[in-house]
């Protein structure tokens, strides 16, 4: 499996591919396999990238 999260860095929009009622979160840190993630309705989320591959938003 290609780790796509890899590629996320701080800016960048997701989204979370098991709760997309929290929409499009933007990327804040990428350390480690550790993302951080601020969803507008969720506030931030601290994601363990080795277990959830989020979704890349490209159109906003």
């Amino acid at each position: 499996m290609t780790d796509l999260n890899a590629i996320l860095a701080p800016g960048m929009y997701v989204r979370h591919p098991d709760y997309p009622d929290w929409g499009i979160g933007q990327v804040q840190s990428n350390i480690a396999g550790k993302i951080t993630v601020n969803f507008p309705d969720q506030g931030k989320v601290v994601i363990d990238g080795t277990r959830i591959a989020l979704v890349p938003v490209f159109d906003r």
